[in-house]
């Protein structure tokens, strides 16, 4: 792509919307950035300018929803004549069948309408990066340092990029700061930037995950302990403070210390002095305090587990760090970011890259464990695979706990005329899954009821609607595992209207084939 100046900032962007005011406004917000504009009404002209100047654009903004071609039929049409050029599509509906389809058919991100400059802009940032393989050196050099600044933490997500803007506020002070969110989502990597980002960068950053230490050793280690302190003293012990002393200490999951260690902790915050076990005299300290937690503190306080004088000491700038479920927009990102560092780090070296349906199977599943589980299933598919590509065929594990994928719903087309044996054939050899995996797909389509409903009574009549409707319902709670958002999100209903027709069928969700007591 020639049209990137990389010193200058300017790019060529192409916006592909049939809305003659959805164009104007993102013409305004690219604009605002220094990148050049071009502008097409439709799929099809898009598609004409794209064969002409391919080379021109170096990224493409596509809406979805357009008519004479839609934006799954262009995203088609321009990887069928081989371009590379990254796509971002825009869509006003949030669902995830939608971005899964997406990104299946190869698209680099995707925003949510009404989409807001601020997430445009840094959704085309991401592409140019991608573009001037500024993610293969960054990952490459955080894999040396080991240092991380804002710019290392991977944002496309509006949630997460409003924590990184609270997160770099806190770093323009010494304000003690609360990082809350789930296990997993990049806490100490966010406290690591504001480390990074404040005047105590490069001085030392001390991590302590409190759910890890012994109760009967937490202050020892904290606070440190004079020899002779206590039984097996048998030397003198620097804690955890004074290696943290002009820097920063981490304190992890604070929520577990022990009520007698709060009090002492407490007094660090408040006097910036701690008391180390045996010594007579407290010793000054001049750290940074930055928590962490996946729970909820204040309910922590109410049930005494937490001092409530301590939590609003410590709770005066929280910062709360969505789950990975809840912006998936980052995923894409997070996993050609993570596929290039682990690849890199093999023997080899040779990078890898992710096909656009691995990316669509990873973007669709909730990831429980959040960003360490995905980084753990990346780097087992990098260190496992035997190509230079990851597919979905790498990811067996993922796919096994997505029953509404399409490998399932594909293989249902032929459920009705095939064995078990050649369902299991027929997925690992045209799905790419394993052939565990088809098998399991194949054994659960097997064994639920006939997929056929009839439509007419023994007597020949036509069935009542809501007779059809419940042995419906049944048949897809039973397919689907009782997983209600998945048996909602194929049903075409919400989640509300499906429990409210449980009632009033009388079905019982784990056990679908009977009815409710």
């Amino acid at each position: 792509m020639t049209g990137y100046n990389e010193h200058k900032g300017a790019a060529q962007i192409l916006v592909v919307e049939d809305d003659p005011v959805q164009r104007r406004l993102l013409k305004n917000a690219i604009e605002r950035h220094g990148h050049v504009v071009h502008q097409a009404e439709n799929g099809r002209i898009g598609l004409e300018m794209v064969k002409r100047a391919g080379g021109l654009y170096n990224v493409i903004v596509l809406d979805l929803m357009m008519p004479e071609m839609t934006g799954l039929e262009f995203l088609e049409a321009i990887h069928a004549f081989g371009t590379q050029i990254p796509v971002i599509v825009q869509t006003g509906q949030g669902g995830i069948e939608t971005v899964v389809q997406a990104m299946r058919a190869g698209a680099f991100d995707f925003v949510v309408k009404p989409v807001s400059p601020e997430r445009i802009s840094n959704s085309i940032a991401n592409a140019l990066k991608l573009d001037q393989r500024e993610v293969k050196a960054r990952a490459g050099r955080r894999s040396r340092s080991g240092a991380v600044g804002f710019d290392d933490i991977v944002s496309a997500s509006p949630a997460m990029i409003r924590v990184l803007d609270l997160a770099q506020r806190a770093a323009q002070s010494n304000i003690p700061v609360v990082l809350e969110g789930e296990s997993g989502v990049g806490k100490e990597l966010v406290a690591r930037a504001i480390q990074s980002g404040s005047d105590r960068s490069g001085k030392p950053f001390v991590t302590v995950n409190c759910g890890a230490i012994p109760h009967n050793l937490v202050e020892s280690i904290l606070f440190g302990h004079e020899k002779g302190a206590f039984t097996g003293a048998t030397e003198r012990h620097v804690g955890k403070f004074m290696e943290a002393d002009g820097g920063t200490i981490f304190l992890d999951e604070i929520g577990d210390l022990p009520l007698d260690v709060q009090v002492k902790l407490l007094r660090a915050v408040q006097q910036g002095e701690i008391e180390t076990v045996g010594a007579r005299t407290a010793h000054k300290v001049n750290v940074r305090l930055i928590s962490a937690t996946n729970k909820d503190l204040i309910e922590e306080v109410k049930n005494g587990h937490f001092r409530e004088d301590l939590y609003y000491r410590l709770n005066v700038f929280p910062i709360t760090i969505p789950a990975l479920r809840k912006r998936k927009e980052d995923i894409p990102h997070l996993v050609r970011v993570f596929t290039e560092r682990f690849s890199s780090e093999q023997k080899n070296g040779n990078r890898m890259t992710v096909n656009a349906g691995a990316l669509a199977l990873l973007t669709a599943y909730d990831w429980p464990g959040n960003i360490r589980q995905l980084e753990n299933a990346i780097f087992r598919a990098v260190v496992l695979a035997n190509g230079p590509e990851l597919t979905e065929a790498d990811f067996p594990q993922i796919a096994a706990q997505l029953p509404e994928y399409d490998v399932v719903d594909h293989l249902a087309l032929v459920a009705d005329n095939s064995s078990n044996v050649r369902l299991g054939e027929i997925a690992a050899a045209e799905f790419g899954v394993s052939q565990t995996v088809a098998d399991n797909v194949a054994a659960r389509i097997n064994d639920a009821p006939d997929n056929a409903i009839s439509s007419t009574n023994p007597s020949g009549d036509v069935r009542k609607l809501a007779d059809v409707e419940e042995e419906l319902i049944r048949f897809a709670l039973k397919f689907y595992r009782g997983q209600m958002s998945q048996v909602a999100r194929k049903l075409g209903i919400g989640r509300s209207t499906l429990y409210r027709k449980l009632k009033d069928y009388g079905i019982d969700p784990d056990n679908p084939q009977k009815d409710a007591a």
